[in-house]
């Protein structure tokens, strides 16, 4: 019988053996997997780290990009600019070149026709050609006026029309802008939205499968702390069936040595024994089958585990697949709003450059003086400056804003972590819900011992009953003492393993150290820029001092400017003056002298009655007696002050234009006269021609005449060509203006730029953090 007995408790010991092996090879397994999933923590957060870096190292690399694009631009706009002048001042010359060879052929012909005068004064006809030259001159005075004004009516409306093309060509690109911009920002803001939904989306699944994941682990030690449970006490009833066996043993053993000599007492021995032995076969056969159930049991249950890990472990990795699409998504979106970012920023500095041209445009249009142009150049740099500073304190208090919230930010994460730390549970928590060992092992213990002293029975003694137990005591808690340690040992490796996690925990400190120091520059930065910015606005009195000071020297400057050209037109005038004094005295040497060769000539002038005029007899001779030549002059007196005319005005203006035309007749009829009486010499001497001094004197007239016609035509060109010089020159000088302006724009768009990835950068490691 106790042979039987032991081959069967070597069967469930076999059992038990096998379950404690399973049981260790999950926990190992458990622990694996612990290990990758931190492993997978750290592997992720470097990939975050390298996705950073990899997007500030695109993010350099197009700024370098972008940098040249802008120096080639530059350079390409500079050559077209040198193209563009150079072509206009080929044109220009062409022009001047042109109009030089004009006015050439013009004084040639002029030359020729005086020639072909003299030949016809010389042939003796000099009224008729006198009077044709004067007709001829008018008529080309004329000609030259209306061809020269025709000129100018053209280019007015040649310039008007091109504003008008300009300004509807400038309207229609800024309308064009202003959608394209509207039509970005839209777009920016839906891609933005959509990155948010998708962030908000990709945590929230993740926050959910995270949850499954804890729940499952908890699921999982709650059920290895049953099973450990389970196993000791099935190692108790092990170890309760032993015991019993052995005291069954010894039963019989004692049975057996303690039977009387008597042979008639043995018959009620052995049926004495029989009837002790069978209900402790009974207890025993019963504990087995208990044994045996529960057994059982706990290998259903090791299956139902290893099968919920299998999918764990395949959602796990399903949710990582699903993950990773939606990272490519993010990573694609981000490069999108990127893209989006810099063309909107394209199409803002291609407004702002349109708007340049506009203004300058309208200044060139508006502003004919170069000196007006000075003007509202000076008006638009300080309207420029005042709008940089606005923008830059508005970038200043913008970036204070963050920088506050950036430090409230960092304080609630430092208060959480001193909160977490303060409330993290002790390291025996979390060995024991990992590896199940509390109190209860002492309370299993102890319920063991009062299992072992009630199952006690009535047969065996109580001395061999206390020794056994205290040496199954002593083997229980030996053996209870040698898994403790082995838990300690894995409590051990874990800790030694974790002790990575207080080392990034030293190096975010580390990281919170530089941050705050960099936030400290940050502030003296902006304290900084917001003490010159007051440095600026103390300064107002003297910029105001210095903008009078400029405006008195403009103003000096037009007033030098004024006089110098009055100074040259009166020299001009004086050079004329002293021509026409010379010609004058010429040709009253010349009259004097025929005065005293020709004889005299008596000049009859009619006295003039009392508030009457020449003019009046002369109307009234000629057939025109309803006009008073006093009253039409008051009339005009009247019209020139007056602007708006009425019938009578017009029908007066009519009349002093008949007037006005009867007296040039009469006085080119009186010119002739006196011409003729002048040139009246004797009947004899009628048809000689010139002597030679006169022809000389003819000729040193002509030469000056055309010497001086020469002289107008060349100053009137130089003059011309010199205005033209002068408005290159301040083209140069606006174009190079303008592109020291724009480079300053840049360099401060870089800066803040600069600080604004900063802040970013500063604000990406707080999250992080």
């Amino acid at each position: 019988m106790s042979k039987k007995g032991r081959s069967k408790g070597e069967k469930p010991e076999a059992l038990i053996v096998a379950l404690q092996a399973a049981n260790e090879e999950l926990r190992t397994k458990l622990t694996d997997i612990q290990i990758e999933l931190h492993q997978e923590k750290s592997k992720v957060a470097k990939l975050e780290r390298e996705k950073t870096q990899e997007t500030k190292r695109i993010r350099e690399v197009e700024q370098r990009k972008q940098t040249v694009q802008i120096t080639e631009l530059k350079a390409k706009l500079h050559e077209e600019k040198m193209k563009e002048l150079q072509a206009v001042r080929e044109n220009l010359i062409k022009q001047h070149e042109q109009e030089m060879t004009r006015m050439v052929k013009v004084r040639d012909s002029e030359i020729q026709r005086l020639k072909s005068a003299l030949c016809a004064l010389r042939d003796g006809s000099s009224d008729k050609v006198r009077t044709a030259l004067t007709i001829e001159a008018r008529e080309e005075a004329r000609k030259q006026f209306d061809s020269e004004r025709l000129k100018l009516l053209q280019e007015i409306t040649e310039l008007k029309s091109a504003k008008k093309q300009v300004d509807e060509a400038l309207n229609n690109m800024i309308q064009a802008d202003k959608i394209k911009a509207g039509d970005l920002r839209s777009e920016h803001q839906s891609h933005q939205e959509a990155i948010s939904k998708i962030k908000w989306e990709s945590e929230r699944d993740i926050r959910r499968l995270m949850d499954e994941i804890k729940a499952k682990d908890r699921i999982i030690f709650s059920l290895e702390k049953e099973l450990e449970t389970q196993t000791g006490y099935v190692q108790k009833l092990q170890l309760q069936k032993e015991a019993l066996d052995e005291q069954l043993f010894l039963a019989k053993e004692a049975e057996c040595n303690m039977s009387s000599p008597k042979r008639e007492i043995p018959g009620r021995a052995g049926d004495g024994s029989e009837h002790c032995s069978s209900p402790d076969l009974r207890r025993n056969q019963k504990r087995i089958a208990e044994l045996n159930a529960t057994i059982r049991k706990l290998e259903d249950r090791n299956t139902l585990l290893v099968d919920e890990r299998n999918e764990l472990l395949k959602r796990v990795r399903e949710a990582e697949k699903q993950c990773k699409p939606l990272l490519e998504k993010n990573k694609c979106l981000t490069k999108r709003n990127d893209e989006l970012m810099q063309s909107l920023q394209r199409m803002e500095d291609k407004l702002k450059a349109v708007t340049k041209e506009n203004i300058e445009m309208r200044e060139k249009i508006t502003s004919h003086p170069p000196l007006k142009k000075l003007r509202s150049l000076n008006d638009l740099d300080q309207a420029n400056e005042e709008q940089e500073t606005e923008f830059l304190k508005l970038q200043v208090i913008e970036q204070q804003n963050i920088i506050d919230e950036l430090t409230r930010d960092r304080e609630k994460l430092i208060r959480r972590r001193k909160h977490k730390r303060s409330s993290k549970p002790i390291k025996r928590h979390v060995v024991d819900t990992v590896f199940g060992y509390d109190d209860d092992s002492m309370d299993s213990e102890t319920s063991s011992v009062a299992s072992y002293r009630t199952d006690r029975t009535p047969a065996t003694p109580d001395d061999d009953l206390d020794e056994g137990l205290a040496a199954e005591e002593s083997e229980l808690r030996f053996r209870q003492l040698t898994k403790e340690y082995q838990a300690l040992q894995r409590a051990y490796a874990l800790l030694q393993e974790q002790t990575g996690g207080i080392i990034d925990a030293e190096r975010e400190a580390k990281a919170q150290e530089q941050l705050q120091a960099e936030v400290q520059r940050y502030k003296a930065k902006i304290e900084d820029l917001e003490k010159t910015l007051a440095q600026k606005g103390q300064d107002s009195h003297w910029v105001e001092d210095k903008q009078l000071f400029i405006k008195r020297n403009q103003e000096l400057l037009d007033k030098i400017e004024k006089l110098e050209t009055e100074n040259n037109r009166l020299q001009q005038e004086l050079q004329d003056a002293r021509d026409q004094n010379e010609l004058l005295e010429f040709r009253n040497l010349e009259l004097e002298e025929r005065e005293r060769r020709s004889p005299p000539f008596n000049l009859q002038i009619h006295p003039f009655s009392d508030g009457v005029s020449a003019l009046q007899i002369y109307c009234m001779k000629e057939g025109v007696k309803d006009v008073s030549i006093p009253d039409l002059i008051k009339q005009l007196d009247i019209l020139g002050d007056n602007g708006n005319l009425r019938n009578e005005e017009q029908v007066a203006i009519i009349q002093a234009s008949t007037v006005l035309s009867l007296a040039e007749k009469r006085i080119q009829e009186l010119e002739a006269t006196l011409y003729n009486a002048l040139q009246q010499e004797t009947v004899i001497k009628f048809g000689e021609l010139l002597t030679e001094k006169q022809q000389e004197e003819l000729r040193t007239a002509v030469e000056k005449l055309r010497r001086q016609m020469l002289r107008k035509s060349r100053e009137y060109d130089c003059q011309i060509l010199q205005e033209r010089m002068e408005l290159l020159q301040q083209a140069h000088q606006r174009i190079r203006d303008l592109e020291d302006k724009t480079d300053i724009q840049k360099r401060q768009i870089k800066d803040l730029e600069e600080k604004v990835g900063s802040v970013m950068l500063l604000k990406h490691a707080d999250q992080l953090f």
